[in-house]
Order: C-alpha cells, then structure tokens, then sequence
C-alpha cells in the first residue's frame, strides 16, 4: 500500500510551477511514473503531494527550431524512437531509446523521466541508510559488497551510477536542457545538467524540488553525423546498463575530424570522454586509432572488488564506438 498523498493534475506549465513553488520539498513530480511508483509501493518515498505533469500539452512532442531540434520533456520514447527527424538526423538518440528497458515501458516512459531518474544502487533503493539517503555509510564500497554494477570514477563516498541510456546520448550530441521554475527560465548545458556527489549527494541532477525539466534541444551541429551506440546489459530487456557509449563524430576523407562521445554506467553522471575527441581528432579512423581511444578512455579508472570487468567493456566499446563498425 502506497502512502497517502495530495494528487494534483495542472494543465499549464505555470500551474505547475505555481505547485511546485507553494509546496517545495514536500512535492514530487510525476512524468511516465515508472520510476516514481516504485518508490512510493516500496514506501520509501513519502511525499504529501503529487504533481502529475501529464496533462500539460506544450510539454510533449519533436519540434524544429532554429538550430536543430527541441524535444518536450514528457515525449515518450518510444515516439522518440519512432521519429523520422530523429532517425533521419539524430539517430544516436532514437538508438539510445530503443535500448530503454522493454516496449511497454518505453510507451509510458519519458525522455525527461529517464534523463532524472535516480540512481538504481540496490543499497540506496532497499532503504539502507547509506550517504544518499542521509546516512554516514556506503554500502556498496566495502570489502563484501555487492558492486558490480557500481562506478569506475568520480566515487566521492558514494560510488551508484547514472542509470540512463538517454543520458549519454544526450551529452554526445551536446544538447541543451531547458529547466524552469517560478523565477524564470535558463538553459543548461546536457553535461552540466548532471552531477555528482561531490557537488550534491542527494541528487543525480541540477534539478531542485521546485524546478521542472520542461525541454531538451538538440543543436544541427551533429545533425547527419556517424554515430555509435551500443549497451551492454545483463539481459537484453528492460535491464540497466553495465557500461554504455555513445558518439557522434564527422569524419571526412577517412579522417576524423571532430567527435564527441560519452559513457554511463561508470560515473554517477554520464562520462564526456573529452580526452578521447582530443587524441583521435585528425586521426585516420582506422584500429589503430581506435584502440589508442579505448585505452585513453579508461585511464584512471578505480574499480571496485567486483566490477574490473567495466574496464575491459568501457575500453572494447570506447574502441568499437571510433571504428565505427
């Protein structure tokens, strides 16, 4: 039995903000719900209203703009997969949602939903008064632990991953996250979007309790590019990532001549591996090139007692990502 709560249902944006703004950390919203409802049947979330974001128009569907694309936060994915314009000219994108968990959830899921979801540490999901959730303890990072799944950078007492596959795909095409609440409007830049727990333990995104993620644009900069995705899980459906990657890159002549590309499931936000863009730009895109990649791409990575098995899969898919194949 889920506690009780104050269900609100706003058809503007403004109404909602207005929600938000009254009630503060009180409020929760909710998008597809998939995460949302687990939290609250397990009764480890308990807030006093509910904000359902569902009814508001202008926070759904794909648009052209100026300089791209601009996507509702509250699109499902499976429309984002489906999409022409997507598949056409961002199909990194449309591949990373098609990786999302299974059909049914992709029909109720959103891109605004998956980019904010939190974590999925078993420790912090299961109630264990770990540092995310207000303790003085990370479960996860101890001699016994269950951490195959955990972080290979970033650990800052806590050690839980980003679970998105969105999210990386996101930060490879260099998108730009449209955040509002009652003071006003600002735009966030998709690797800026997300943090770690070196700046707020208690959150996986800049977005406070009075805040909603109401768009995410995609600029025409990667617009056509070559792109890569691929997800290793332990199951093909509905699983988390153990490691995934995403890149966008131009290559001309058989010459690389810029890429961007990204990682999750090894940081608690998804790695923009910048270092990887600086070594193969003007490069031929060739293996040689591309192993050169995947060995930058896992350099000063610390794994856990049990997932050393990221680094090989982080560098093979970094490597596989720049050949292209």
């Amino acid at each position: 039995m889920m506690m009780n709560f104050e269900l609100y249902q706003p058809a503007s944006v403004e109404d909602a903000l207005a929600l938000l703004d009254r009630n503060g950390e009180d409020a929760w919203k909710l998008a597809g719900g998939n995460d949302s409802l687990d939290w609250f049947k397990d009764r480890i979330k308990h807030p006093k209203v509910v904000v359902d974001l569902t009814g508001i128009t202008e926070l759904k569907g794909i648009r052209q703009a100026a300089d791209g694309i601009e996507i509702g936060a509250l699109t499902t994915l499976t429309e984002i997969e489906r999409s022409p314009i997507i598949r056409e000219k961002y199909g990194l994108l449309a591949d990373a949602a098609r990786k999302v968990a299974s059909p049914q959830i992709r029909n109720a899921g959103t891109l605004g939903g998956n980019v904010a979801q939190d974590t999925r540490c078993w420790y912090y999901r299961d109630d264990f008064p770990c540092y995310r959730a207000g303790g003085n303890t990370c479960y996860a990072d101890t001699p016994t632990a269950m951490n195959r799944e955990h972080t290979l950078f970033g650990a800052n007492r806590c050690v839980a991953v980003s679970p998105s596959d969105t999210a990386p795909a996101l930060v490879a095409l260099e998108a730009k996250m449209t955040v509002r609440n009652a003071k006003g409007q600002r735009m966030v830049e998709a690797k800026d979007f997300f943090i770690g727990p070196s700046v707020d333990i208690t959150r996986m995104t800049i977005l406070t309790p009075k805040d909603i993620l109401t768009a995410i644009r995609i600029p025409a900069k990667w617009a056509g590019a070559q792109f890569y995705f691929e997800k290793v899980a332990d199951r093909k459906a509905w699983d988390f990532a153990l490691v995934n990657v995403a890149s966008a890159m131009i290559v001309k002549g058989g010459v690389i001549e810029r890429v961007s590309i990204a990682c999750g499931g090894v940081e608690c936000v998804p790695r923009h591996l910048k270092v990887v863009g600086d070594i193969v730009r003007g490069e031929q895109q060739n293996e040689d090139t591309a192993k050169l990649a995947g060995q930058a791409a896992v350099r000063g990575a610390v794994p856990l007692n049990y997932n050393h098995s990221k680094v090989t899969l982080m560098q093979n898919l970094v490597t596989r990502a720049i050949r292209g194949v």
